[in-house]
């Protein structure tokens, strides 16, 4: 039976393995490293650094989505990704570009992007039409609103239920636009527009919420983990994740967002081995 993948363009990513997605945050007002990565030489090199540490893929983002964060303009965007994204490219890196705007989707392809991972599920205007045509893979994630009021007193009925039907929805919208199913990975949002309780019945019902697609879970330095440690700077949260990744690692995960991969990578390892195989 041939081995099932993730397809991002001219690279595969195999189901049977976990995925590290290593954050590069190109931004001046991130939430756990604003600012330190807004010179592009800056952001490049710390790309090559988590590739070196064990990502698979790197993942640039110019506008921050953290709670209260106001929206970017789509040429700032640009300006703050594009010449990372083609360095880390024409070096053979794996990029995904971090953005909810078609034109910085279309911007970011050409200057070699892999993948495209929308926060807001593809929802924005001609953002599905700026990938159908290409070959790139697509992070599809569950938001409730928008950053800036995301947090404000989000509520559900079934936050499973309600995560995964949204995420089918935009899946069936991808697909009718002719988007191949081995190009859509999936992720519950963790964080956006949801408390600390919605997120841990995310988090115990994540195999529920995938429809049998691969789920990439983005919790690295989240508030979720200084809600359960205690520990209030976001840079003190990364032995948290990577006690998150192993445990949801063949709970429904399959790919991991993190802000320093290698930590992941080696807890991913152990669980990995002790699941009977080696990750």
């Amino acid at each position: 039976m041939p081995e099932s993948f993730w397809r991002c363009g001219r690279f595969r990513f195999p189901l049977s393995r976990p995925l590290v997605m290593g954050v590069v945050n190109a931004t001046p007002d991130s939430f756990s490293d604003g600012g330190m990565l807004a010179d592009a030489d800056a952001a490049y090199s710390h790309g090559m650094r988590l590739l070196d540490a064990g990502a698979d893929m790197v993942d640039v983002g110019g506008e921050s989505t953290r709670p209260g964060a106001a929206a970017a303009a789509a040429a700032a965007e640009k300006r703050r990704i594009l010449p990372v994204i083609e360095k880390l490219a024409a070096q053979g890196a794996p990029v995904s570009a971090d953005t909810m705007k078609a034109a910085v989707m279309r911007a970011a392809l050409q200057c070699g992007a892999a993948a495209i991972n929308d926060v807001n599920g593809f929802r924005g205007r001609g953002a599905v039409a700026a990938v159908a045509e290409s070959d790139c893979g697509l992070v599809v994630m569950h938001m409730r609103g928008v950053p800036r009021t995301m947090q404000e007193n989000p509520q559900y009925n079934d936050v499973v239920a309600e995560v995964r039907d949204f995420l089918l929805s935009r899946v069936a919208a991808l697909e009718k636009a002719g988007v191949a199913r081995e190009r859509i990975c999936l992720d519950p949002g963790i964080g956006f527009g949801k408390t600390p309780a919605h997120n841990l019945q995310l988090l115990r019902g994540l195999r529920e919420t995938g429809g049998g697609f691969p789920i990439l879970v983005g919790a690295s330095r989240k508030s979720l983990l200084g809600f359960l440690t205690g520990r209030k700077n976001p840079r003190e949260r990364d032995a948290a994740g990577a006690a998150l990744a192993a445990l949801l690692f063949g709970r429904g995960a399959w790919g991991f967002r993190a802000h320093e991969p290698a930590g992941v990578r080696d807890a991913l390892a152990v669980a990995a081995a002790l699941a009977g195989g080696l990750g």
